[in-house]
């Protein structure tokens, strides 16, 4: 049987750091997307992101972050209460 608490909690990281990493440096992910495009398109590499898109990424990293530490906080906190209830 899986452990669902665990894999939830690593779900739960990972969020943070990829919202960390893309609120931190949207121009990485402004980049990557740039990159992805240019595989199924011709003349990608004279798309330039605009201003506009870096603070929309940026919002969103923090966004994915945020939705991160709430998870693994709810995570820690089902399972203090799992323990409590197994405990009495």
């Amino acid at each position: 049987m899986m452990h669902t608490d665990r894999c939830r909690k690593i779900g739960s990281l990972m969020a943070i750091g990829q919202g960390i990493v893309t609120a931190l440096a949207p121009g990485l992910s402004a980049k990557l997307t740039k990159k992805l495009v240019g595989k199924n398109f011709e003349n990608a590499d004279v798309l330039e992101a605009k201003p506009a898109y870096r603070r929309q990424t940026r919002a969103f990293g923090i966004g994915l972050a945020a939705a991160g530490i709430a998870g693994y906080v709810m995570e820690v906190v089902a399972a203090d209460e799992t323990n409590d209830d197994t405990d009495e």
